[in-house]
């Protein structure tokens, strides 16, 4: 087995590498003077099982073409399998054709990475789970909830006065999965939004008045979702609001108004390196993503890695 890291996140690697108690395989990437991304393995990857891990996180662009560059690289280094370690799949809210003339990114990204030479991909908490239909080779699509769960059941040892919430109707089936897991209640927002960057919560569908909510989603990027429910629920009697997401892709306009607002701490996934802030938690995925690539290298099933 050789493990690869491109330059997207390299301390995850870092970290994956060091659970499965193996060196980062060598690997030179380096940028000509007009931005081009040249690679080359200094390794001997000959007939081995090769992981080459890569989130699409910003500069998503970049890091797919770098992904891309390596698997080729590997690919033509004659490696037996090539397994694309994408613990953020960028491109994945581009996946239905929901305006006239509009492309299907996720589907495209899907085909690129198998027309380059992948043989299967390793990722994390799509944002639609059918875009592993996309694929025409094994996904191993993993949860973020163990890893979070275990933190917010030592943040929240007490359950009673927890209510899991939804910030919009498309999220119920991921917050009714937190709900069952620490045993306490539902609840919905629902939400109407005015733009890419802006969100209009309207109302509350469930009790929360006096009780401490936990914000759950897949991702956030503006926290304009976030934000906007934390608002209505604050409004509507929520005591402490607190907010676990899968990837935490933060820029600048996302940390004033996590700052401004009732939310009291974000619980993320180090699935990308922009998840880091003043009230930011990041839970490192590095033991679970290092155990689905030791089982799929071993030829073992990682079912158990979706219980909680």
């Amino acid at each position: 087995m050789k493990i690869i890291s491109g330059t997207a996140h390299r301390e995850l690697a870092e970290n994956i590498a060091l659970t499965l108690g193996q060196p980062l395989a060598n690997v030179q990437v380096e940028a000509f003077p007009d931005g081009e991304t040249a690679v080359k393995i200094n390794e001997n990857v000959r007939g081995e099982d090769v992981f080459i891990i890569q989130p699409s996180c910003p500069p998503t662009n970049h890091n797919i073409m770098e992904l891309l560059i390596l698997v080729d690289a590997a690919r033509r280094a004659s490696a037996e399998r090539i397994t694309a370690v994408m613990p953020f799949f960028g491109y994945a809210r581009q996946d239905r054709k929901d305006q006239p003339r509009v492309p299907i990114t996720a589907k495209l990204v899907a085909n690129l990475l198998t027309s380059a030479g992948v043989n299967r991909v390793l990722t994390m908490d799509l944002h639609a789970p059918q875009i592993q239909g996309f694929f025409d080779i094994p996904v191993d699509h993993l949860y973020a909830k163990p890893a979070l769960i275990g933190y917010l059941r030592e943040r929240h040892p007490d359950t009673s006065n927890l209510t899991v919430v939804s910030p919009d109707v498309g999220g119920v089936k991921m917050a009714r999965a937190y709900a069952d897991a620490l045993g306490c209640e539902l609840a919905i927002v629902a939400k109407h939004r005015i733009s890419a960057t802006r969100v209009e919560a309207m109302n509350v569908i469930g009790d929360v008045k006096g009780r401490d909510v936990l914000l759950v989603d897949d991702m956030t990027e503006t926290a304009g979702t976030l934000t906007a429910a934390a608002d209505i629920l604050h409004k509507n009697g929520a005591k402490r609001i607190f907010a676990g997401v899968s990837h935490a892709i933060i820029s600048e306009m996302a940390h004033a108004r996590l700052e401004e607002s009732a939310i009291e701490e974000l619980i993320t996934t180090d699935s990308v390196p922009q998840a880091f802030g003043p009230k930011i938690h990041a839970v490192s995925i590095a033991p679970l993503m290092g155990e689905a690539i030791r089982r799929i290298n071993g030829g073992q099933s990682v079912t158990s890695l979706f219980s909680v």
